[in-house]
């Protein structure tokens, strides 16, 4: 196989054929935009280098040879459907392929489900998942591991959107228009004296006459929403163009949301919550909700509906034939009302299920019986926080050479900072070179600083996931017992992915991540054998000085240390 450039087209690296006999594995590469993408005038920006020497690296570690490398530039995680990463799964499934290394875990998802499916595949092909930056293995402890940081990775991804979500509530706060305005305005760019982009939203000329037309002509009673869609169109009402998508007329329901959007009356509305508009009206606010007064005189009483709710629906399932469990409300002769818990297959006719109707009452039971039954005692918490941790600071140690690299970059940086503005001041060198110089280098070192608080704040936000998924596991029967049903239902959606009820009413649990690895009876067993061995391994000697409940300095007895190499 011949060694592509840096600069090719081609996202898949093909490498060095390896000696026969040797390890083989596939390296998988990724930055989330094109922005990071190109930084550095390449195709491949300065990310892709260091995940792919840092991969490399790790493949010299296991003695293997990488042998395909997948690159996803301008990819977001979010996605599991990558098209590198899909060609990558589709490559180890036709290929004996020992490892598949990434940079760190969020390279290859940042969600939990999609973690999941991805990891599956690779397992089902008998690739090992490896991470260049994070001491992950197969055994249940790695695996405990690894879910935590897909968690974390999760966590971050939907803290990046909280972050999103708070711009965009700013800005809606502040009468701005979030996303594009709807048909009647246009969105304006345009930029100031100062040379910046500035964003409003202006009447559309063509189309804001027949929009402010439509609502005075339905307010009037006179017209159905079909009648004032035909005569839109009549008079040449079509969407605006896009660059996929030309003008068309309007669709019937584009027409009944047009006139129930209060947009049109000065309003923003954004998660929720109305804010008042910096656009100009296009009706006044009494015509909108006359608008609004006709649509609900003309809704149908037909389109009502019947809903039965309770805070375990979406999360029981049947555990014959796998459909969700609903609610259903019999009456007995005496007109009293029993709620139960059917299964949807039966109920609708979709399969051949037979699992009879099972009281909402029992349902509940057992699923208090279960909390009761998975809450952690002290020791089982002690133990299981104690393996971690210990395994955390493992980790931590295990990644002090890159800190030390990060640290020396981030000094030397500085350093080459002052020096700059020395010879400014010596005249050295001119205005326009310093300032081109100190861009460069803030750049850099915010690049490193990035790196620093990442190597730091990962571990942290780890260790805090961890101790609060073990304080509810602690506590988690009381807690759910003083619950309202409100909370009841958000308790269930933490621990739990489904809850299957047998025809011999047994549970049958899926536990969401982290809870489906802390409550594995094999780590548990782990844990209660590390913190027996930890106790022993402590002499008298270390407890006098205090140093013998830090986990980072104890040393394991013979025979200890390959169990502790499993964790």
């Amino acid at each position: 196989m011949s060694t592509t450039s840096a600069r090719t087209p081609d996202p898949v690296r093909s490498l060095i054929e390896p000696p026969q006999g040797t390890a083989l594995a596939v390296s998988y590469l990724r930055v989330s935009t094109k922005e990071q993408a190109e930084k550095g005038g390449t195709d491949e920006g300065f990310s892709i280098p260091a995940q792919r020497e840092a991969n490399r690296r790790k493949a010299e570690q296991l003695g293997a040879v990488i042998v395909k490398e997948f690159i996803d530039a301008g990819e977001s995680a979010r996605k599991a459907d990558r098209p590198e990463l899909m060609r990558m799964i589709q490559y180890v499934k036709r290929n004996r392929v020992a490892y598949c290394i990434v940079h760190k875990v969020d390279r290859l998802a940042r969600n939990r489900a999609d973690d999941v499916t991805i990891h599956l595949a690779l397992q089902e092909a008998g690739v090992m998942l490896v991470s260049a930056t994070e001491n992950i293995d197969e055994t249940p402890s790695g695996m405990l591991l690894h879910g935590i940081m897909s968690t974390i990775a999760e966590f971050y991804s939907r803290n990046l959107a909280t972050e999103v979500i708070k711009g965009m509530t700013q800005k809606a706060a502040t009468g701005g228009t979030v996303g594009k305005a709807p048909i009647g305005y246009l969105n304006i760019r345009s930029r100031d004296e100062l040379g910046r982009e500035v964003r409003t939203v202006q009447l559309d000329p063509d189309r804001a006459p027949l929009i402010e037309w439509a609502y005075k002509a339905y307010a009037s009673g006179n017209w159905t929403v079909s009648q004032i869609h035909d005569e839109l169109t009549s008079r040449g009402l079509v969407s605006l163009p896009t660059p996929k998508r030309p003008s068309k007329p309007l669709a019937v329901s584009s027409v009944h949301r047009m006139l129930t959007n209060p947009y049109y009356k000065g309003d923003v509305i954004y998660r929720g919550v109305a804010y008042k508009g910096a656009h100009q009206p296009l009706v006044p606010a009494e015509v909108w909700y006359q608008v609004q007064s006709v649509l609900t005189a003309h809704k149908s009483a037909s389109e009502a509906t019947q809903v039965h709710d309770h805070y375990l629906k979406g999360t029981v399932y049947c555990g014959a034939c796998g459909s969700r469990l609903i609610v259903s409300n019999a009456k007995n002769r005496h007109g009293n009302v029993y709620p139960y818990f059917v299964c949807s297959g039966r109920h609708s006719k979709r399969t051949d299920c037979t699992r009879q109707a099972i009281l909402i009452e029992d349902v509940e039971h057992l699923i208090e019986n279960y909390y009761q039954r998975v809450q952690l005692t002290p020791a089982r918490r002690e133990a299981l926080a104690g393996m971690l941790h210990h395994e955390f600071d493992r980790l931590m140690s295990a990644e002090a050479d890159e800190l030390a690299q990060l640290t020396a970059n981030r000094d030397r940086l500085e350093h080459e900072q002052d020096r700059l503005m020395q010879a400014h001041y010596a005249d050295a060198i001119p205005l326009a070179v310093l300032k081109r110089e100190q861009d460069r280098i803030a750049g850099e070192l915010d690049q490193v600083n990035r790196r620093l608080d990442a190597h730091h704040g990962e571990y942290t936000d780890a260790r805090a996931h961890l101790d609060d998924a073990l304080n509810l596991l602690e506590n988690c029967a009381d807690i759910y017992a003083r619950c309202d049903d409100a909370n009841r239902r958000l308790c269930n959606q933490a621990f739990f992915t489904k809850v299957y009820i047998e025809e011999d009413d047994e549970l049958r649990v899926e536990n969401n991540r982290p809870f489906e690895m802390l409550l594995d009876p094999e780590v548990n067993a782990d844990a209660l054998t590390w913190a027996e061995n930890a106790d022993k391994a402590r002499t008298p000697a270390l407890d006098s000085s205090g140093q013998g409940s830090s986990l980072v300095r104890w040393v394991p007895p013979t025979g200890v240390e390959p169990a502790l190499n499993r964790v």
